[in-house]
């Protein structure tokens, strides 16, 4: 099966994106932005959910027959319940997702995707959980393991998540290419935790001491406390450690069920502890963590 291995480009730029699909049976569309920053909304938007449209009507275009699209399992996989373990048949629990721009772009840029299947042009998508693993350069998912191995998360939020390894996200992709059903959606994640049990996990694989306070189980109240502190790090002149819509999102239970992934697909997932060393140890290897004295000497006038 041809496919185009593209070296750059905007996934915005209509032409670039025609002769990047020119000559293919299939595609991959894994381009995107991971963002929590209410700013972002509009460019988000416009590189998910307009950029999918480009890349999907282009590929339809250019007769491609299949197209696996790269979402997200915070589509359908979050709840206020620590009870709800989501599946592919459940409704968008949209009071929850449109509370973030990043998980709102790309519901409807999922929504645009699958518009578009129909019998001769089949596009499949796979909703990974929160991806972890080497390999995170840019520090899109990476981030609160980073913050926890420098001592910087205060308190265990109420929530809970789940989480699987970026190698075995891109392993449910090809399997998607080849034996997914055209018009579905695949959940793909290694296990479920509570955010309590998930740093207990980290502090056994990394020997860094798990935070124990617990934040408050109301996401408001628990959201208005990281604003302030957000406020009150501005007025001292120091960047927040954790900023709300992360303390917000970590309140919430991100739980699904990959049984589909598993039955269909023929996916199965590593030991999510393998996951989290390799995690810690590529964190460590880059120098992407900061040793507790270095950050104590730059916040030093």
């Amino acid at each position: 099966m041809p496919f185009s291995r593209a070296t750059g480009g905007d996934v915005l730029d209509v032409e670039r994106v025609r002769a990047a699909a020119a000559g293919c049976d299939g595609a991959f569309h894994c381009a995107g932005k991971v963002s929590r920053k209410p700013g972002d909304a509009e460019a988000l938007y416009r590189l998910h959910v307009e950029g999918t449209k480009n890349v999907l009507d282009a590929c339809a275009d250019a007769g491609v027959r299949r197209v696996v699209i790269a979402s997200t399992s915070g589509t359908v996989a979050v709840s206020d319940s620590p009870d709800h373990v989501a599946t592919e048949d459940d409704d968008t629990p949209i009071g929850i997702v449109s509370r973030w721009p990043y998980y709102r772009a790309k519901l409807f840029a999922e929504r645009a995707a699958l518009g578009r299947n129909r019998e001769g042009f089949e596009v499949v998508s796979v909703n990974p959980s929160l991806l972890l693993g080497p390999g995170d350069v840019h520090g899109s998912s990476t981030e609160d393991v980073r913050l926890f191995l420098e001592g910087a998360i205060p308190a265990v939020p109420a929530g809970g998540l789940s989480f699987v390894d970026a190698r075995d996200a891109a392993e449910a992709m090809c399997q998607a290419m080849e034996r997914g059903r055209g018009g579905e959606r695949y959940l793909v994640g290694a296990c479920n935790l509570t955010m309590r049990d998930f740093f207990a996990r980290l502090a056994r694989v990394s020997g860094v001491r798990a935070p124990w306070l617990p934040m408050p189980k109301s996401r408001e109240v628990a959201r208005i406390g990281a604003r302030m502190m957000e406020r009150l790090a501005a007025r001292v002149g120091v960047p927040a450690r954790v900023d709300s819509v992360s303390v917000e999102m970590a309140q919430c239970f991100w739980y699904l069920d990959a049984s589909k992934a598993e039955r269909e697909l023929g996916w199965t997932a590593r030991d999510p502890g393998e996951t989290l060393h390799d995690t810690v140890e590529d964190l460590r290897a880059r120098g992407v963590v900061w040793p507790r004295e270095s950050r104590e000497e730059q916040a030093t006038p």
